[in-house]
């Protein structure tokens, strides 16, 4: 946790300066954006993480992977949310995981605009700017608060955009808040489910970790444990929540 905490500080210095500055967009082959800032930032994410742990794996948005075989593979995106942090729209964030042997052990989630900084070791518990956070122990969903984000793989599947809908009519309350921040408040207890249908793995790594030691549950859209493939997300306060939600869903997508 030094050593990303460390990262993060790195990464948060490069990415400050553009947002204040201005910097140039250019296009990815995925057609998504790309700035210096994120390429810097990420090279500054990775000379930390390399003089602390020369012989990890590392897996960045930017620059690629290297040494997948390594037992430790640190998950990385500099800028979660280029396409608001080039129109100055604050919702996006710096995340950075460890996984060991396929495990996701460690996350820490740098909300730079909102001054969020959220962190969780397995086991250890969920922080937000080092105080505890934990989950509000919601059970119904009738009582429940629903956040969704990316959802066009959804939308383009009618039985799971019908089976979404009814949630959403059964909810107490719906937003959309997206990207890394209804998760810090589903960690913090202020909502009590998401649903994506559309991320990557280096997204939500390390905002499962801490969702998941805040006490919530955190897998794909079909239930199943998250892995380097993993393109959706169901997200719950609750077992119980999270069961009633994936019952709904049904997706097979």
């Amino acid at each position: 946790m030094e050593a990303a905490q460390a990262a993060a500080d790195a990464a948060e210095k490069v990415i400050r300066h553009y947002y204040e500055a201005g910097v140039d967009v250019e296009t990815k082959p995925d057609d998504t954006p790309v700035t210096r800032a994120d390429v810097e930032s990420e090279q500054a994410i990775r000379q930390v993480i390399r003089e602390h742990f020369p012989d990890h794996g590392f897996y960045g948005e930017e620059t690629g992977q290297s040494d997948m075989d390594s037992d430790y593979v640190w998950l990385i995106d500099p800028i979660d949310g280029t396409k608001s942090f080039v129109r100055r729209y604050p919702f996006f964030s710096t995340q950075i995981a460890l996984m060991y042997k396929g495990d996701l052990i460690l996350g820490l989630s740098n909300g730079i605009q909102f001054g969020e900084r959220a962190w969780a070791e397995k086991g250890q518990g969920a922080f937000l700017n080092g105080d505890p956070i934990a989950v509000e122990k919601t059970t119904d969903l009738g009582r429940a608060s629903l956040s969704t984000g990316n959802l066009k793989s959804l939308a383009q599947n009618a039985e799971g955009w019908k089976a979404l809908g009814g949630i959403t009519a059964e909810v107490n309350r719906t937003r959309g808040y997206g990207d890394f921040y209804h998760y810090h408040l589903l960690a913090r207890g202020s909502i009590d489910l998401i649903v994506e249908s559309d991320v990557n793995i280096l997204d939500i790594a390390a905002l499962a970790v801490i969702v998941r030691e805040a006490g919530g549950v955190f897998t794909n859209l079909s239930g199943g444990e998250l892995d380097l493939q993993t393109a959706n997300v169901l997200a719950a306060a609750t077992p119980e929540l999270h069961r009633t939600a994936l019952t709904r869903l049904g997706w097979k997508g």
